[in-house]
């Protein structure tokens, strides 16, 4: 049997704008249990995405 490999999922590799940052803010407010921790954990996955994307943006690249 093939030996199945994985990769860690970073979901500020997949926020690629300012709606979809909101979206995913919204949706974490949404999520029953909401906490603190848990919001403070969707803003720093934000803050990694924006940071990103202006990378992308000072390289003149695409932010993928």
């Amino acid at each position: 049997m093939k030996k199945t490999t994985t990769t860690r999922y970073d979901v500020a590799e997949h926020l690629r704008t300012l709606e979809e940052m909101a979206a995913y803010l919204e949706a974490c407010f949404e999520e029953p249990n909401v906490d603190a921790p848990f919001i403070a954990k969707a803003q720093g996955d934000i803050a990694r995405a924006k940071g990103r994307a202006q990378v992308a943006r000072d390289a003149g690249l695409s932010h993928s």
